[in-house]
C-alpha cells in the first residue's frame, strides 16, 4: 500500500514559463501593433458579463497584457466591477498601467481564498502546463457564486502553419518533430471546467481567420504577441532557413486564397463557469 501522504505525480512539464515570461517581456514594446486577438476576446468577455444582473466588488484580469479587458469592460459593462485588479505573468507588459497590478503566474496564483468576486482570463491559459490545476486555483480564490470567464487559443490554431512546417520537415529532414506549442480541443473545454469543481459551465468557439501576404507576416504578428513557441522540450533540430522557405512554399500551394493571400485561423475557446455555492 502506498505511504498517507505519498506525493501525487507532477503534471508534464510542457511549457518553460520562464521562457515564455521572456517572450512577454520582449513583445510588450510593440504588443500594441499586433493585439487584435487578445482585443477580441477581451471584448467578447466583457459583453457576457454585461447582461449579468449583479456586479462585482473585487475582479483580477489574469493575463491583462496592456489593459485591453479594461478598456472592453468600461464600454460594453461599465459600473459592473468595482475594483479590477490586473495581473500578468510579465512586469513589462504591466508598466506603466493604471490601478491596482500585480505581478503573478497563472499556475501560482497570489489571491488569498475567498477573497475574488470574479477572475477573467484572457489568450493566458493555454501556456499554462496544468490548465485544470490552474482553474483549480481561481476557483479557491473566487468567493462562493463567484464567476470565472476565461479565453484561450485552442486546438484549430494555426492549423495552416502546422500542417506546412510538418510536411516540410518530413521532406527535407525524413520526419517531423513539434514546433508549435499544442493547444487544447475544444470538445474537452466544458470538462476541464468540471474538473476544477466549477458548476454550470459553459463552453463555446470564436474561429478567426486572419490574411497575411506572407506567412513571414504571421510570425512577425507572433512574436509581437508573445505567442512564440516556448516547449519545454525542445525540437532537436534548429529551423534553417531552407527549412523555413519549403515551409513558406506549401503555405502558399496549399492554402492561398485566389487573390494570394495566406490564411492563418485562430480559435479561440471561451469557458465560463460559477464557483459552488457553500
Amino acid at each position: 500500500m502506498p505511504a498517507p501522504h505519498a506525493p501525487t505525480s507532477a503534471p508534464p512539464r510542457l511549457f518553460d514559463r520562464a521562457l515564455h515570461r521572456l517572450r512577454l517581456d520582449r513583445a510588450a514594446a510593440g504588443f500594441a501593433h499586433a493585439d487584435f486577438l487578445h482585443r477580441r476576446a477581451a471584448e467578447d468577455v466583457a459583453e457576457r458579463l454585461a447582461p449579468i444582473m449583479r456586479s462585482f466588488s473585487v475582479a483580477v484580469d489574469l493575463s491583462a497584457r496592456r489593459g485591453a479587458f479594461a478598456e472592453a469592460l468600461a464600454r460594453e459593462a461599465p459600473g459592473k466591477v468595482g475594483t479590477l485588479i490586473e495581473a500578468d505573468l510579465s512586469p513589462r507588459m504591466l508598466a506603466d498601467r493604471p490601478g491596482p497590478r500585480v505581478v503573478a503566474d497563472e499556475e501560482r496564483l497570489p489571491f488569498a481564498p475567498g477573497s475574488l468576486d470574479l477572475i477573467v482570463s484572457v489568450l493566458g491559459l493555454h501556456w499554462t502546463n496544468d490548465v485544470v490545476g490552474a482553474l483549480i486555483q481561481a476557483r479557491r480564490a473566487l468567493r462562493p457564486d463567484g464567476l470565472f470567464v476565461g479565453a484561450f487559443l485552442g486546438g484549430v490554431t494555426l492549423t495552416e502553419l502546422r500542417q506546412s512546417l510538418v510536411a516540410a520537415e518530413s521532406e527535407i529532414l525524413g520526419g517531423a518533430g513539434s514546433r508549435v506549442s499544442p493547444f487544447a480541443d475544444v470538445r474537452d473545454a466544458a470538462g476541464l471546467l468540471q474538473r476544477a469543481g466549477f458548476v454550470q459551465p459553459v463552453a463555446d468557439v470564436d474561429t478567426v481567420t486572419v490574411t497575411y501576404d506572407h506567412p513571414l507576416k504571421l510570425l512577425l504578428d507572433l512574436r509581437r504577441m508573445g505567442e512564440t513557441g516556448v516547449l519545454a522540450d525542445r525540437h532537436p533540430r534548429k529551423l534553417t532557413r531552407a527549412l523555413l522557405e519549403r515551409t513558406f512554399q506549401l503555405y502558399a500551394e496549399r492554402f492561398a486564397t485566389p487573390d494570394g493571400r495566406m490564411p492563418a485561423t485562430f480559435e479561440i475557446v471561451t469557458l465560463t463557469g460559477w464557483a459552488p455555492v457553500a
